[in-house]
């Protein structure tokens, strides 16, 4: 069985192309007030300045006392960049911030003291909000925040009822790795936090601190909110697809009406694709497969 470092956090943190946004997420960090944190960041392959950027700080992390190790690995995506970080993983509890988000200054030690007073839960999550890059301006969140009292969060964080928000989770370590023994989640170019969280979620109950403690920056050229060309766009979605499937499979969900579940929301993202590019023969065919679940999973 592997050990981990007692009350340690470690933080796993890919970027790419960061050298204009990746010093609020790490000031966000030297900014704690837990004093055992572990930094891994995977450079995903940038073409600018961020690993200058990521050098700069190496002093600062060593007088804060924190480990800081710098990864570097050829351009692919979030979820291979993770997969390149986890190796090194020393500590207790996990957390993946993205790298222009920022911590709240008691954000770990808040999440940290919830596990370590409720041993019982294997993971904890925070509230977040939305802020503009430029100006710092709150913005609307993007995500549903759904029913915090909730703790059974798998199907809630798959049909979109509440947020995915990867700086707002943390987990035990090891009940991770005991899902993933090779460390490795599956890449997908999709982003990572299905992967993540899903397979956490379904074996673990999640419980939420009503405090926001993870800023999510608002960049409109980031990977997650740049505008799709409609090849694009379905080339997403089959990803989704095929990453929920490969997800059934590590949760061995077997059931009949589990499979019907996500069978019925595989039918509702397609037919909201049909309708966001109007093509009136999908939209048809999508309504005609989803008709007879309508009501007992919308």
């Amino acid at each position: 069985m592997e050990t981990f470092i007692k009350d340690k956090v470690s933080a796993v943190i890919p970027v790419f192309n960061g050298a204009l946004h990746l010093s609020s997420m790490l000031d966000s960090i030297l900014g704690q007030t837990y004093s055992s944190i572990e930094v891994i960041l995977v450079d995903d392959g940038s073409t600018d300045k961020t690993l200058e950027v990521a050098e700069s700080y190496r002093e600062k992390f060593v007088s804060k006392g924190y480990d800081y190790r710098i990864v570097q690995s050829e351009h692919k995506n979030a979820s291979a960049a993770l997969n390149r970080g986890f190796p090194y993983v020393t500590g207790e509890y996990l957390i993946w911030p993205d790298s222009d988000d920022r911590l709240e200054k008691e954000s770990v030690e808040t999440r940290v003291r919830f596990l370590q007073e409720n041993p019982g839960y294997h993971c904890v999550r925070s509230l977040s909000y939305y802020f503009q890059q430029e100006t710092g301006t709150l913005l609307p969140a993007d995500e549903k925040t759904g029913d915090i009292s909730k703790e059974d969060l798998f199907w809630d964080i798959l049909e979109g009822r509440t947020y995915v928000c990867c700086g707002c989770y943390m987990l035990r370590t090891e009940s991770f790795f005991k899902i993933y023994p090779r460390r490795r989640i599956p890449e997908y170019d999709v982003g990572q936090n299905f992967q993540m969280l899903l397979p956490f979620m379904f074996h673990h109950q999640c419980p939420t601190i009503p405090e926001k403690l993870y800023g999510v920056c608002v960049r409109p050229g980031s990977h997650s909110r740049r505008i799709l060309t409609k090849e694009e766009e379905e080339k997403k979605y089959q990803d989704y697809e095929r990453l929920v499937d490969e997800i059934a499979f590590i949760c061995r969900i077997q059931d009949k009406e589990s499979k019907e579940r996500i069978q019925y929301w595989k039918i509702r993202r397609r037919y909201s694709l049909a309708v966001k590019f109007k093509d009136r023969k999908r939209m048809i065919g999508s309504l005609w497969k989803m008709r007879w679940k309508i009501k007992k999973y919308r």
